[in-house]
């Protein structure tokens, strides 16, 4: 890889909150004028480890440090499938700094010289603060289409948040909404300005991961480092081939306003990390990288400042701080070294090893009077401490930290106060005064080992990566009166958070707030009908019907108001029977009713850069060169008659699937069958794969009992039996522990993943006066919270909390529409698409399953008086929040979306008293 020696690269740094308090004079016996805690890290420089930078006990320094080691990816178990890879936190690990802000009287300054102050708290450290004061309810996750690599919070407008992913895409969301204000995918403005070797390398390849994204002072500009990456995926490992070496700064200016501001080619090869910085009042750009280089770019012109150079291995990340008169940056390298710069051309003036030899992020207290840092070794070993500045040595080790790290370990710093770092799949908190935990925080689960920690400046909201690619929220009881206030004056147009997670009180224990408190009514919407649990029991209120009828739905009935496009197929026409996107969100997986699959893809274009699914260009009917097609073995019955099923995993490598016959496993490169087992009866009729181990499959079969199958060792682990009739869903949520299941007979029972034991069950709800049918598909599906669970039956859409089944919300259909068919949360969990027998989709706000827009079929299915065509199945985009496809019963696949100029699906119900109006 380019400029790194060969060193894997590794992303990304720490913040830096906060500022300067004073505490270090200038040292008149200090070399060239220096600060005193500078003249002290410079006093005893050395080539070998000084002893006061190194913790004692068993956490000594190890041997220099090997970068290529530090990075442990996930063992792959054997047998057929391999275990998807963290490459979140087993690639690259990221953080941001965040150095400024701006003064009271309006002027841009750096915010390491005002301290930050909390209300109702006295300045710098406070004793009155517990851990009750930390942000621990989790109000909402949003969605992104890769795993989460880097997370920053608008230093002023402290409900905007910006989040980069491996895939190359930036996000900026507006919390108070609950809305993704924009998505940038990553792009090269002026390749023509790039060096003939960046260029060589973008033809070859233009893929990108961002490293570390950053605001600017007063948070009109931001940073992104795209690291471009080739990713050859492998039985059990990913390498990395390529690495590229662009920064991109954006200016906002609010709301949407979002524009390119520079592209500058700051590195060869990998940059690792980006921070702002204020030298002679100029505001600038921090970036190191792999070529062992830290350089410092004007932010307006771009123009290059100063060249620090000296280090021997890849810079890992920068830390710009500010003392009295003095501004200087501190950079950590992945051998573990330490040194400190002045904005001169004099050198280093600090040579220092890390605890460890890791590596290792820098950041300072809020009040910029603590400095500490947090690494991880080549061994997996983590260290965080607290540095005596003026000695450069350490103050204090901290406890607590696991020593089999899967990635780099982050940290953050809140309030004077605390320490959070994620380690384990939790979140650890430390008070700065004690070097034993304080408390863990878990998040309501499904963390990945070393997961991206955020608080905002107030430290009152808490930003954490989760392993689904999402970014949860957690907020202390001011977080969540910020977060309502702002709904109602959010600066980007408002939409309701979505059911559970995507709202206040996601989690059993969240202080009481339950969706009863946000959606405590019932509305009559023509025959349409929601009940929604109050006080532990359905009740209808009449007072808002007249407000329901108020607020009109969007009616969708014109092609020209919508995108569609029906996916190109020279496959004999047979019913679309099964339907889903690949995790990557650039194809789609058909399986029709006479066991053959199709798998459509779309190609990188100069109309489609990102290569993601889209009704604006046709993909690929994909088949491998052998021409061989993936087709499912049958049974001896009619195909037509059995009941198909797939999963597919998570890497998009492998899908399992059944058409009444085998179980057939299949590569979705090659379309080989990898094996086949399980020969009916009972036939299989929906399959699930663990969410921890792709070895490991739930079955549900027509017998309508439940398998527990593990494929490596071609056994049933265990036999689940509960339900009367045959099994029609199965959801998973790590984040309970639980599997969900759901039959033909109307039943929802919970499984423990333990010990697989039966922990509740529940029949479908229904209303007064109608009954279910006797036999009838009830499919389940989770909340990106994991904890909410979206229940759908031909007759009614259903919320439940997952673990006590305790029924929150209903939807009814009305009897002109005929049966729902198909239904299924977007891919943030904010809206419910549902399709009907008549032809039309319905688009539901997921927080009160309000009608928000209706989608006739004469919108995006052709004329065809002949025959009557509906969606059979429905399928939401993985990162594409308003993008759905449908498969219908005439064979066909059809990709939908809003039109350019609307850009969703509808508006959102008003506020009234901090609760959603009906939308129809």
């Amino acid at each position: 890889m380019g400029g790194g020696g060969g060193v894997p690269k590794i992303a990304g740094f720490h913040p830096l909150m906060g500022g300067g308090g004073g505490l270090f004079q200038p040292a008149p016996g200090g070399p060239g004028g220096l600060p005193a805690n500078l003249s002290g890290w410079m006093a005893n420089q050395s080539v070998v480890p000084h002893p006061s930078a190194a913790p004692s006990g068993p956490m000594g320094l190890g041997s220099p440090n090997n970068a290529g080691a530090i990075l442990k990816r996930p063992q792959t178990p054997s047998g057929p499938i391999p275990m998807e890879y963290q490459t979140a936190d087993s690639n690259h690990v990221s953080k941001r700094s965040r150095p400024y802000g701006t003064s009271e009287e309006g002027g841009n300054i750096p915010v390491n010289i005002l301290p930050v102050t909390y209300a109702g708290h006295p300045h710098g450290h406070n004793n009155t603060l517990s851990p009750d004061d930390l942000p621990k309810v989790v109000v909402t996750t949003l969605a992104h289409g890769s795993p989460v690599m880097s997370i920053d919070f608008h230093p002023i407008q402290q409900i905007v948040l910006l989040v980069g992913t491996i895939g190359g895409d930036v996000y900026l969301w507006d919390l108070g909404a609950r809305q993704r204000i924009t998505e940038k995918g990553f792009d090269v403005w002026k390749l023509d300005a790039c060096s003939k070797e960046l260029q060589a390398s973008l033809n070859a390849d233009a893929t990108a991961s961002v490293n570390h994204v950053a605001w600017s002072p007063d948070g009109t500009l931001f940073g992104t480092m795209p690291t471009l990456l080739q990713l050859f995926i492998f039985s059990k490992s990913i390498g990395v081939a390529y690495s590229k070496s662009l920064v991109h700064i954006y200016s906002f200016q609010g709301g949407s306003d979002i524009r390119n501001h520079l592209e500058i080619e700051a590195h060869t090869g990998s940059v690792s990390h980006l921070a702002f910085s204020y030298p002679n009042k100029q505001l600038s750009v921090v970036t190191c990288g792999d070529d062992r280089i830290i350089k410092v770019w004007d932010a307006v012109t771009g123009e290059k400042r100063y060249t620090f150079e000296g280090h021997e291995a890849p810079v890992f990340s920068v830390c710009p701080h500010y003392k009295e008169n003095i501004q200087f940056v501190f950079s950590t390298a992945t051998d573990g070294k330490i040194k400190a710069w002045l904005y001169d051309n004099v050198g280093s003036r600090v040579d220092y090893d890390a605890p460890g030899h890791s590596s290792t992020r820098m950041a300072y207290s809020s009040d910029g009077t603590r400095l500490f840092s947090c690494g991880t070794n080549k061994e997996g070993e983590s260290f965080l401490v607290e540095w005596n500045e003026s000695e450069g040595s350490i103050k204090r080790t901290y406890l607590g930290l696991g020593q089999r790290a899967a990635g780099i370990v982050q940290f953050d710093t809140t309030r004077n106060r605390f320490l959070a770092a994620g380690d384990e799949s939790t979140i650890k908190i430390w008070d700065m005064d004690n070097t034993n935990p304080l408390t863990t925080i878990h998040a309501d689960g499904g963390l990945p080992a070393s997961p991206c920690v955020r608080f905002n400046r107030e430290g009152i909201l808490l930003a954490v990566s989760t392993n689904d690619h999402g970014v949860r929220i957690l907020a202390t009881d001011d977080g969540i009166r910020l977060l309502r206030t702002a709904e109602t004056r959010s600066f980007a147009p408002v939409m309701k958070v979505p059911a559970g997670g995507g709202g206040f009180g996601s989690s059993s224990a969240n202080a009481g707030i339950t969706m009863a408190d946000r959606t405590n009514s019932f509305a009559a919407m023509e025959n349409n009908e929601v009940r929604t649990l109050v006080d532990g029991k359905p009740r209808i209120a009449d007072d808002l019907g007249e407000r329901s009828r108020a607020c009109k739905v969007t009616e969708i009935t014109e092609p020209s108001q919508c995108c569609s496009m029906r996916l190109a197929d020279n496959v004999p026409v047979t019913k679309v029977s099964r339907l889903i996107y690949t995790n990557s969100g650039s194809g789609v997986l058909a399986l029709a009713s006479n066991a053959v699959h199709k798998l459509w893809k779309w190609q990188k274009s100069d109309h489609n850069l990102a290569g993601k699914a889209t009704a604006n260009a046709q993909p690929v009917l994909w088949q491998p060169a052998s021409g061989i097609m993936m087709t499912n073995e049958t049974s001896d019955t009619n195909p037509e008659d059995a009941i198909p099923c797939f999963a597919l995993s998570k890497n998009d490598s492998y899908v399992m699937s059944a058409s009444g016959g085998k179980i057939s496993l299949f590569n979705m490169m090659t379309f080989k069958t990898m094996t086949t087992f399980m020969p009916p009866p009972p036939a299989a009729t929906f399959l699930a794969f663990h969410p921890l181990d792709n070895n490991i499959i739930a079955i549900g079969m027509e017998d309508s009992s439940i398998q527990i199958y593990n494929v490596r060792t071609d056994e049933v682990k265990t036999k689940l039996n509960g339900h009367q009739n045959r099994i029609t869903g199965l959801a998973f949520s790590q984040a309970l522990n639980i599997l969900v299941s759901s039959g033909a007979d109307s039943q929802l029972c919970v499984w423990s993943m333990d010990g697989w034991e039966k922990q509740s069950n529940k029949y479908l709800q229904v209303q007064h006066g109608r009954s279910l049918p006797a036999v009838s598909d009830t499919r389940v599906q989770f909340h990106l919270d994991q904890i909410h669970l979206l229940v759908v039956h031909e007759t009614q859409i259903a919320i439940y909390d997952a673990q006590k089944l305790d029924w929150w919300m209903q939807w009814v259909r009305k009897e002109a529409t005929g049966p729902i068919t198909s239904a299924t949360y977007s891919c943030d969990s904010q809206s419910i698409f549902v399709s009907f027998e008549n032809g039309s989709v319905d688009v539901l706000t997921a927080s009160n399953l309000r009608l928000r827009c209706r989608i006739n079929p004469t919108a995006y299915l052709p004329p065809n008086p002949s025959s009557r065509v509906y969606p059979l199945v429905i399928a939401a985009h993985p990162s594409e929040t308003n993008q759905f496809a449908v498969g219908l019963n005439n064979g066909a696949v059809h990709v939908v979306e809003p039109s350019e100029t609307e850009g969703k699906w509808g508006t959102s119900p008003p506020l009234e008293n901090g609760a959603a109006v009906p939308d129809n």
